[in-house]
């Protein structure tokens, strides 16, 4: 009886089989696509992004300001100054005008008004003159930021103190070391000491040039893995792309996933990022599949070469590898180790319940800065409230609502949460008016976010004009409130949809469960971090948060569509490794230590690589920035080491062939969609 013919090939099977063959007309590609890329950024034009929240009343106060108050526009950059002799001094003010007038030569800086039309605090010796800016803080230069803040130095003279704030400020006083470089180097050394070859390990960071990812490295992985294996170049990067090709697919449409839900969000400042971030993706899955193959042909069987003495080459006996030796400790007491595991994730998470959202103010920034300085200075001169004030505007195109607005004024005077507040404002053509009102308390202070709640549900509903709050506190909160709605949304769509994509992928309905599971702990561990850190007490202090600091709203949406892609990555690429063992021997327990010892040096890798790159973020200056590092670097870290090392073993142990259980009339619904192609019987060296 003649053997049954194989199975034609697939896809995958066609494309890596032909991007072997042709590899030198595919990198080519791959080099004039890299070039194109770099001309089509270079004619790219400005652009700028609107942080506003859709049909909220911050951004319906911020319309009509911009249209009847264009002066008034709360984007500025605020020069401070204190003089024991007076801030009105003849002498300060002749220094703050030579100020402002070189500022106006700047890229993106307005026309200030005169210093003698500068607000005064009340024993005389601390100005405030605030700069309009003629685009948005994100658009202008870092030079004109740079430029400001030596302007102010060199008016520091005679007994003058200068110091200037606002976004332009913040943005240029940053001086931060280039990530991408730091994780590059990273990068190069982790890979170095991950395949002990610098041929295998210049694979992945020449395809880094086209796009990241640990795909990569897995490919090249497999494909050193079938060479020892003793199959010929030509079948084993045919059987790599196969194999840990649709791993990547997979892995890289989780992504796609997660960054799709940005849209539900409703930030349209958002979008943008979504889409330039999806559109990486998907050129990280086309260089996996296309370059990486071509590359590896170029190499063929010198991807050995330049061996690094001392570490490892591929393993051989996967139970003779430390990853199988430690699954093997864990499934020897799976539930001590799974309640030991979900009890730390548990602890991590637990100050998540204390988590305030909100934009943190200048007075977090480093004690040092000129924005922290100048916003002591106003606090110190004006009340703290001054650092955030709020603007109230409306449509008066008849008497008696100008007298409305009058009655106001004079109605938020009386309020114990208001400190100030300016006689109002006509518009050029007197159909609008605006009144200023200074809190008592900081733009981050709950009393500030209580004071316009009450403004907005019970003194404005009953002004006599359709008034509007706005101004960046109220704007912020606005922003905060819309988020803290929309986050069960974006993280409910997000897991359903990945989870539909795994129970088709796997076939099984409790792989499924575990991989959303786990993924939401070590997300949810990393959100306690998070905040634990944003409280400012011993933790916070490690990494400069002295003081108590809200979390901006789109740090917790930012990390989960970024640590949810990670997570599910690192999930797919082991579960398909210990699919494809557990399909061979029937064994859940050896597939798993298998699978382990086979991915556990490119997950690590990877990982390392992450934690280097998210952590060096808590150098930076900015609030911000060293929460959505350190809380990224967490998660990474919690994900490769508690949840794929301790409690995948562990309950995979546990739920033993149940792991793989999927109901017969969902087998029957869902579409069939092999993720890892029939790996061939190892072949005889010859």
């Amino acid at each position: 009886m003649s053997p049954a013919p194989p199975p034609p090939p697939g896809r995958l099977d066609r494309l890596a089989d032909f991007a072997f063959t042709r590899r030198r007309t595919v990198v080519v590609a791959w080099v004039v696509a890299l070039v194109a890329a770099f001309g089509a950024a270079g004619l790219a034009g400005d652009w700028s992004a609107d942080y506003s929240t859709p049909g909220s009343e911050s951004r319906a106060a911020a319309g009509l300001l911009q249209e009847r108050f264009p002066q008034s526009s709360p984007d500025t950059v605020d020069v401070v100054w204190q003089a024991p002799d007076g801030a009105d001094s003849a002498a300060a003010r002749h220094q703050i005008d030579r100020l402002t007038a070189d500022a106006a030569g700047l890229e993106g800086i307005g026309r200030a008004a005169p210093a003698g039309d500068a607000d005064v605090s009340r024993d005389g010796t601390i100005g405030v003159l605030r700069i309009p800016l003629t685009e948005l803080p994100g658009a202008i230069p870092q030079s004109s930021g740079e430029r400001l803040i030596e302007l102010a130095e060199g008016a520091n003279r005679d007994g003058l103190r200068v110091e200037i704030g606002g976004q332009v400020i913040a943005n240029a006083q940053e001086g931060e070391i280039s990530c991408e470089m730091v994780g590059l180097a990273i990068a190069a050394v982790v890979l170095l000491l991950t395949f002990g070859s610098i041929v295998a390990a210049g694979l992945p960071l020449a395809t880094a040039l086209f796009g990241l990812g640990v795909s990569s490295a897995l490919i090249v992985t497999r494909y050193r893995s079938a060479l020892a294996a003793g199959r010929a170049p030509r079948e084993a990067v045919t059987e790599s792309i196969a194999t840990a090709g649709r791993s990547v697919f997979i892995a890289g449409t989780t992504v796609v996933i997660s960054l799709l839900g940005l849209m539900l969000m409703g930030l349209p400042y958002l979008y943008g990022a979504a889409v330039a971030t999806i559109i990486s993706v998907l050129i990280v899955m086309a260089a996996s599949v296309t370059l990486v193959p071509a590359l590896i042909a170029m190499v063929g069987r010198r991807i050995d070469r330049l061996h690094l003495p001392g570490t490892n080459r591929e393993v051989e006996d996967p139970t003779r590898a430390p990853a199988a030796r430690w699954a093997g400790v864990m499934q020897r007491r799976p539930l001590v180790a799974a309640v030991a595991g979900v009890i730390v994730l548990l602890v991590l998470a637990s100050p998540f319940t204390g988590l305030r959202l909100g934009f943190p103010e200048r007075g977090n920034d480093a004690a040092d800065t000129t924005t922290r300085q100048a916003y002591d200075l106003v606090s110190q001169g004006f009340g703290p409230g001054a650092n955030g004030p709020l603007l109230l505007a409306a449509e008066t195109p008849a008497q008696g609502e100008r007298d409305a607005m009058t009655r106001l004024a004079g109605e938020l005077r009386d309020d114990p949460g208001v400190a100030t507040v300016n006689e109002p404002v006509a518009s050029e053509d007197g159909g609008a008016t605006m009144l200023t009102v200074i809190p008592r308390t900081s733009p981050q202070d709950a009393a500030t976010e209580d004071l316009i709640n009450h403004l907005r549900d019970d003194v404005l509903p009953r002004a006599g004009a359709d008034v509007q709050l706005g101004g960046a506190t109220a704007a912020f909160m606005d922003q905060s409130e819309a988020t803290a709605e929309r986050l069960p949304l974006f993280i409910g769509g997000v897991i359903g949809l990945s989870f539909l994509l795994l129970l088709v992928s796997f076939r099984s309905l409790v792989v499924s469960v575990k991989a959303a599971v786990m993924t939401l702990l070590s997300i949810a561990a990393a959100y306690g971090m998070v905040a634990l850190l944003a409280e400012g007490g011993w933790a916070g202090q490690l990494i400069g948060i002295d003081t108590e600091t809200p979390v901006p709203p789109y740090i917790p949406v930012i990390m989960f569509a970024v640590l949810f892609g990670l997570s599910m990555d690192y999930e797919v690429f082991l579960l398909s490794r210990v699919r494809e063992e557990y399909l061979a021997r029937r064994d859940t327990p050896s597939a798993v230590s298998a699978g382990l010892a086979r991915t556990a040096r490119v997950i690590t890798a990877a990982a390392l690589i992450m934690v280097a790159v998210f952590g060096a973020f808590a150098l930076s200056s900015d609030v911000s920035l060293k929460l959505i590092g350190v809380g990224l670097a967490t998660a990474v870290l919690v994900d490769a080491t508690i949840v794929r090392m301790v409690l995948v073993p562990a309950v995979m142990q546990l739920l033993g062939d149940h792991s793989w259980w999927l109901p017969r009339w969902l087998d029957r619904v869902i579409p069939e969609a092999a993720l890892e192609g029939p790996v061939p019987a190892p072949a005889r060296a010859r």
